[in-house]
């Protein structure tokens, strides 16, 4: 039916991707989480619907972050590539202090309340990347806004992501990995606190849309086990009805146990590479295994 709408690490959660017995899951080739110059991502929109078709995507979803503004060249490069194209966006949330994504597939983009509460988070991005930028400076390092505004192509959505590639090039690490654990996360000198949207403030935006929230990465968050189960019951009963199970950076232990949750919870089942480009992703688009066979797929509530 049609649809709606760079270190030994990463090596590791590839090589043990490739683990994966085929024959145990659902092979659907869809990705529906990924990312392009228009947030964080290094390929244009519509390159990356290309890499995705070449890879064998039969149904794509473009996820930048916080922003609509690649889905219209994606959409059109999709139907040109002969595949299916799904709305998509990664919204910021903060949960008890914690910075957590939420993924919304299938939506309206041109509803008014989801545009809304995009454009204001946005706004924050930029003031939060001049404090980070004012942070560095304290150090010793200068001109970093300026900098990254370089490697943004959305001057509305540069982010940490965008500062750390600066910094490599200028010789302040080796790379984006380092730059994150040096300088860019909790307690390092270039990391800001900002205030994101609430998770009901992401979950009443997408539905008001028409579309589906689902939870991003699940295992990435830096929270215990039993806060995990308070966020996906806390999701659950403000309306979210879908995890990531298989990711680019689930390992095949986190993929069963976030598969064995979306059991307990009921919810649906997403797949998505969170591809940024050839250089920078845990997974090619395309290339991660299936979901396990017994799961809800999300797209279920997409056809």
């Amino acid at each position: 039916a049609p649809l709606r709408g760079a270190a030994r690490g990463v090596y590791a959660v590839r090589d043990s991707i490739r683990s994966f017995p085929s024959q145990s899951m659902n092979t659907a080739n869809c990705d529906f989480h990924c990312h392009s110059t228009v947030s964080d991502g290094l390929m244009p929109p519509a390159d990356v619907v290309r890499r995705a078709a070449a890879n064998g995507v039969t149904t794509l979803a473009l996820t930048d972050h916080d922003d609509f503004s690649g889905l219209k060249i994606a959409r059109e490069t999709a139907a040109e590539c002969g595949i299916d194209f799904v709305n998509g966006v990664e919204i910021s949330i903060e949960w008890n202090g914690t910075p957590i994504h939420i993924v919304g597939l299938g939506f309206d983009a041109d509803a008014p309340a989801i545009n809304a509460g995009l454009a204001e988070l946005r706004g924050g991005r930029v003031e939060r990347a001049r404090r980070m930028s004012e942070a560095l400076a304290a150090i010793g390092i200068h001109g970093v806004f300026e900098g990254a505004s370089k490697h943004a192509g959305n001057p509305s959505l540069i982010s940490r992501a965008h500062f750390a590639r600066y910094l490599v090039e200028i010789g302040i690490c080796k790379d984006v990995q380092s730059v994150f654990y040096s300088y860019l996360t909790p307690g390092k000198p270039g990391y800001v606190d900002h205030r994101w949207a609430t998770l009901e403030n992401a979950i009443s935006w997408i539905k008001s849309a028409g579309g589906v929230p689902v939870v991003a990465h699940p295992a990435r968050y830096k929270i215990s086990n039993a806060q995990v189960r308070d966020f996906l019951s806390e999701f659950k009963d403000a309306g979210g009805e879908a995890i990531e199970v298989t990711c680019g950076s689930h390992t095949p232990d986190q993929v069963a146990t976030f598969a064995n949750l979306a059991r307990h919870y009921g919810f649906y089942a997403s797949r998505g590479s969170d591809f940024h480009g050839p250089e920078e992703s845990y997974v090619d688009l395309g290339k991660l295994p299936g979901l396990p066979e017994d799961l809800k797929p999300v797209w279920q509530l997409l056809s």
